[in-house]
């Protein structure tokens, strides 16, 4: 069967670490002064998303008298501007929305003010954040950066075919190939999942299935294990099931959603951010399944989602997703941790608030009240061209795993300190490249685990 491309919503920047060390090799790096106005990078640079961001820099300028120069940066331009800015001397003096790749990056190259983004964390209470998301913002001992919020990658299924079929949620392997064994037929795929060799999303896909097998991109050393017995278990397992349970053709970000949406699929993986989709509350990407017509938001009452995934050789359930941050750079004024603070606190709840389906809070709350902006969060109103709470449309079940999600993701390599290593593979996708030659036949499971082996080894040598 074959589905329509439809556009995508940009998500993670890859910083080149090679070129950044080259940049930032010395030099004068004297950044902005103290009065003049604060430089802030958002790599949320949806003009909706920028239009909520320039209301709150316009409060927080009223409440302190500081002004904001609120800079939206292309996520895909992210790392030449930083390289530019880097070697002109001219850094921002804050970053938002950074990934964890991103965040380690400058970490390693000493390009965050430490002191002054561990006195943020400070003054806002640590004990207020998720703690997981503060060890995935740290390098060693030190905060290199204030965690705002996360997305978590799902396994979205329809539950009612798998009622009526007797299944178990698909939650590990097993239970994963037989339903889409069960489930396949010539109307509706088993499986959809991204296959592309370049995008990041074929790597996002099948590290959230990878994890939870014990398969880890390189060990705390920073050596590539990919070719590990767990890694090309999980080749095998995705092989079988885009050879035998899927649709034909090359899938990507938009083919996969596009599939499950029209009905023709029984299970995708995808982004938390599908879920306001799904809903119908976004008019470039409603659902189209024959029961979608008379309710648009069919598919979101009838899907389920599992965050973490087992496998046969790892130790429980693991899950991909990504953390973004506030990052003070090393040139950044003294009024930047004012800057994040009020981003933190005063206006936390209108920054989740413009996509609360992918912006989970990392800060549940104060002090003063523990769970204010997590409660805050599931009645936030979600969608794009209609507005409503995410409560309306699915079940305490599927909300309650999706908050919790910040406490348990673990990203490739973020916890084993290799963030620059992980920036430069998603420049050059050695993984996707290594799925799509997979599935296409041209190498068995244990042929793309050497291919992306070798790959990642060649870039570690040039990153070292």
């Amino acid at each position: 069967m074959r589905v329509v491309e439809r556009p995508v919503r940009a998500s993670v920047a890859a910083v080149g670490a090679t070129v950044l060390l080259a940049a930032c090799g010395g030099g004068d790096t004297g950044g902005s002064e103290e009065g003049d106005p604060l430089t802030v990078w958002t790599l949320e640079n949806l003009p909706d998303r920028l239009a909520v961001q320039e209301e709150i820099a316009a409060a927080f300028t009223g409440s302190s008298g500081v002004e904001v120069e609120l800079v939206a940066v292309d996520p895909n331009q992210f790392n030449q501007l930083l390289i530019s800015s880097a070697a002109a001397g001219r850094l921002p003096d804050v970053i938002g929305a950074l990934p964890l790749a991103g965040v380690q990056l400058l970490a390693t190259n000493d390009l965050i003010d430490r002191e002054m983004t561990a006195s943020v964390v400070e003054g806002l209470g640590a004990g207020t954040f998720s703690e997981h998301a503060l060890e995935l913002t740290r390098d060693g001992d030190a905060q290199v950066a204030v965690p705002s919020d996360g997305w978590a990658q799902l396994l979205v299924y329809r539950k009612d075919l798998f009622d009526a079929a007797g299944l178990a949620a698909p939650e590990t392997y097993d239970e994963i190939l037989a339903a889409a064994q069960e489930l396949d037929s010539p109307e509706v795929a088993g499986f959809v999942g991204a296959t592309v060799p370049n995008d990041a999303f074929t790597q996002q896909t099948f590290e959230h299935l990878a994890l939870g097998n014990g398969c880890q991109l390189v060990d705390d050393t920073g050596e590539v294990t990919i070719e590990s017995e767990a890694c090309v278990g999980s080749f095998a397992f995705y092989d079988e099931l885009i050879s035998d349970y899927s649709v034909s053709g090359a899938q990507d970000v938009d083919t996969t959603r596009a599939a499950y949406f029209a009905g023709q699929s029984a299970m995708v993986v995808w982004s938390s951010f599908i879920l306001d989709e799904m809903a119908g509350l976004r008019a470039d990407a409603l659902p189209t399944c024959p029961e979608c017509a008379a309710d648009p938001a069919f598919l979101a009452r009838n899907s389920g989602v599992v965050t973490g995934i087992s496998g046969p050789d790892g130790d429980g359930p693991e899950q991909f997703g990504d953390i973004v941050s506030w990052a003070v750079t090393v040139d950044a004024q003294a009024t930047a941790a004012n800057f994040v603070d009020y981003m933190m606190e005063d206006g936390y709840e209108q920054w989740i608030g413009f996509s609360p389906e992918g912006k989970v809070p990392t800060r549940q709350g104060t002090a003063e009240e523990p769970t204010r902006y997590i409660d805050a969060w599931a009645t936030l109103p979600s969608g794009v061209d209609t507005k409503a709470p995410l409560t309306d449309f699915y079940t305490a079940e599927v909300l309650d795993a999706l908050r919790t999600a910040p406490d348990r993701i673990g990203p490739w390599g973020i916890p084993q300190g290799q963030g620059a290593l992980i920036g430069a593979s998603l420049g050059e996708l050695p993984v996707p490249q290594a799925i799509a030659a997979m599935t296409e036949g041209e190498v068995d499971p244990s042929g793309a685990a050497r291919q992306a082996a070798e790959a990642l080894r060649e870039i570690a040598s040039s990153v070292d």
